[in-house]
């Protein structure tokens, strides 16, 4: 099971909006065919793994299939993996987790139970279960799973009080951010980001630092009330414009929203309380399948994401410096919490990336 988590891991960023699956066939105690879920659309795992035991020469009758997710069991865009294990007369099958869908959950493993095939699952249930968490949620819940994630100095400083920001974290860190970009369909910042940065919010890629790279189908969003991107600023610009949606409020100007509509997609958002209502622009963007996205705003949007309780996990990068200043921005603003209930992280993890320090962790309120 860890080989075909192994292999599963090989298709980070890519399977979206399916999970990532990965699949190991043993005979006689030994593995003989591999495979792994590429990209929505194409074969699942548990096709490719019998694909690559018959192109070795090897017979999959009786064999033994381990599988990170339980097989589906309908026609989607690929015919079912059941089909596909029964047709290789595979005699046994073991799955790390089942499937998340309540509508799918435990139906392979009746089907194929029902077939004579002897079924086990719950086998690092946890490792499969963290590798597919915003699968997972998405699925559950319909809304994208948020991470949040910023550079700072120690003091929580995003930028400088002149305003500088470039760079606060050194290159290797940086690299490590630009691989949290490739695992999500969506980034999504608030104008004043825009205003200050005129960021090109693309995927530099990390084996070539200096070459952009998009991605297929990577989104842009700009969380902008009052339509005040400007119109030659990068993001409207460049050949992933079409790709760009700018969330006003219902009071935008007429005028300036015509004006965004030429270069980008616009769509509205209501208020509540004088504020973004992130629910319901988050079910609008798990229903466009955005099942990951990632929040990299300033100070004010991410205080808005952490304040409405719809943070999923925490990236914040810390760099070993100092730069005060009461003026100078910082990496969570907004009204602030209250000490309880609070917002209380878990699964706290701490690497070292050159001088600087990568906090990751999962977000909980007690």
């Amino acid at each position: 099971m860890r080989e075909a988590l192994r292999l599963a891991k090989r298709a980070k960023g890519e399977t979206s909006p399916n999970p990532m699956v990965g699949a190991v066939l043993v005979s006689g105690g030994k593995i003989i065919g591999r495979g792994w879920h590429r990209r929505a659309g194409l074969e699942h795992a548990e096709v490719n793994a019998i694909s690559n035991a018959h192109r070795q020469g090897h017979s999959t009758r009786n064999s033994t299939m381990y599988i990170t997710l339980e097989p589906c069991s309908t026609t989607g865009r690929t015919p079912p993996c059941t089909k596909a294990i029964l047709d290789a007369e595979i005699s046994r099958v073991v799955f790390s987790t089942v499937d998340p869908n309540s509508r799918h959950a435990g139906r392979a493993l009746r089907l194929l139970k029902s077939k004579g095939v002897e079924v086990a699952y719950g086998i690092l249930s946890d490792l499969s279960a963290e590798l597919n968490a915003a699968f997972n949620h998405w699925i559950i819940t319909g809304l994208p799973f948020v991470t949040v994630k910023a550079a700072m100095t120690l003091d929580g400083k995003i930028a400088s009080v002149s305003g500088e920001s470039k760079w606060i974290t050194g290159s290797l860190a940086r690299r490590e951010g630009m691989k949290l970009r490739h695992e999500v369909d969506a980034i999504l910042v608030g104008v004043k980001t825009i205003l200050n940065d005129d960021p090109a919010l693309t995927l530099r890629d990390i084996r070539r630092p200096k070459r952009e790279w998009r991605g297929p189908d990577l989104k842009r969003i700009v969380l902008d009330p009052r339509a005040r991107t400007p119109l030659d600023t990068k993001i409207l610009n460049d050949d992933g414009a079409a790709r760009t949606t700018i969330i006003v409020s219902p009071n935008a100007s007429v005028s300036r929203l015509a004006k965004l509509e030429k270069k980008c997609v616009v769509m509205t958002c209501p208020l509540k309380k004088g504020k973004f209502d992130l629910k319901y622009l988050l079910k609008k963007l798990g229903k466009q399948n955005i099942t990951n996205l990632l929040v990299e705003g300033g100070g004010e949007t991410n205080a808005a994401f952490i304040e409405s309780g719809f943070v999923n996990r925490i990236n914040f990068f810390y760099a070993s410096k100092i730069l005060g200043g009461r003026e100078a921005r910082t990496g969570v603003a907004g009204e602030g919490l209250p000490l309880k209930p609070g917002l209380y992280l878990e699964k706290i993890r701490w690497r070292n990336i050159g001088s600087d320090l990568m906090l990751t962790a999962s977000v909980t309120r007690e």
